[in-house]
């Protein structure tokens, strides 16, 4: 049997070929990037689809009542005029159905703020008995869809004589189960070891929720508050059915029965009251945007 006496190289290894365009691995990253043009296509036609809607609103707006009717119907208004914003203006008590508009989404959604995580801290970091039986209560309620309880809470609402009133308008909506299991599972991913920490201090449990609890959950706070107010902002159903005078009127309620007139609608004074409308929405959003996102993405809701 021969042995191989052949020397072998002792010095390092050959270096890998260069590829053709210069740089190992280009052609791969491109064909991949390459590859994902249709994803970017169907996120363009989404946005498209999601933002062409409120586009053509506020240009809506500023159309005549015979333009908007016409068909095909024109994207850009052939005469832009600011009638609609008048009359909009000077025919509704504007003023008093937006005070109780704000008045309504800011008291529930100080309330939602405040008692839902109250009650979200109890579930999460208290041991008491009966705390299984309030969770399955409030994942219970939360199935329910809101029109089974309508006839029971505007019963309730009306023996307690909160009928025609501004606080008839938002007691009723102060805590949501959908609220209460947003602040627990955020509240979840909290330490212990900080309410070990206070307690150790001396510090009672009110004082631990105010003053270590809720500076820590500013991204599920604006979270909760911006659904929140906009479900609040939004609410037609309940104003239109408590509320039975004009001084109690919101706005989505005077813009629905202002714009329809006994044979035809106004659509450019619906359009024109939509866009004031969804401003302060906008204005929330943006000032939160942040925030949101986070919290979205820190309590487990994909």
């Amino acid at each position: 049997m021969s042995v191989d006496t052949a020397p072998r190289p002792t010095g390092p290894a050959p270096a890998p070929k260069a590829s053709p365009t210069g740089r190992a691995g280009s052609g791969m990253v491109g064909s991949s990037q390459g590859g994902r043009w249709w994803l970017y296509l169907v996120l363009t036609v989404a946005l498209v689809a999601v933002i062409a809607p409120f586009v053509w609103m506020v240009l809506g707006s500023f159309k005549g009542e015979g333009e908007l009717r016409q068909v095909p119907p024109t994207w850009l208004p052939e005469s832009a005029s600011l009638d609609n914003y008048t009359q909009l203006f000077s025919k509704l008590n504007f003023g008093q159905y937006f005070t109780n508009s704000i008045v309504v989404a800011v008291v529930v959604t100080a309330g939602n703020l405040i008692f839902c995580s109250m009650l979200g801290y109890a579930l999460a970091m208290l041991d008491f008995r009966g705390k299984k039986v309030i969770f399955t209560a409030v994942m219970g309620t939360l199935m329910i869809p809101g029109v089974v309880t309508f006839v029971p809470l505007f019963v309730l609402v009306a023996n307690a004589g909160l009928i025609d009133t501004i606080p008839g308008l938002f007691l009723p909506f102060l805590v949501s189960p959908f609220g209460v299991f947003l602040m627990r599972q955020f509240i979840l991913g909290l330490p212990k070891d900080l309410l070990d920490a206070g307690r150790v201090d001396g510090a009672g449990e009110l004082r631990i929720f105010f003053r270590i609890i809720l500076p820590l959950c500013g991204p599920a706070l604006a979270t909760l508050g911006i659904l929140t107010f906009l479900g609040s902002w939004n609410n037609f159903l309940w104003p239109l059915v408590v509320a039975q005078s004009e001084d109690r009127y919101t706005l989505p309620v005077a813009l629905a029965l202002y714009s329809t007139g006994q044979n035809s609608t106004n659509y450019g004074l619906l359009l024109a009251g939509a866009t004031v409308v969804i401003i302060p929405i906008l204005v929330v959003f943006l000032i939160f945007q942040k925030r949101f996102i986070e919290g979205i993405a820190t309590t487990g809701l994909k």
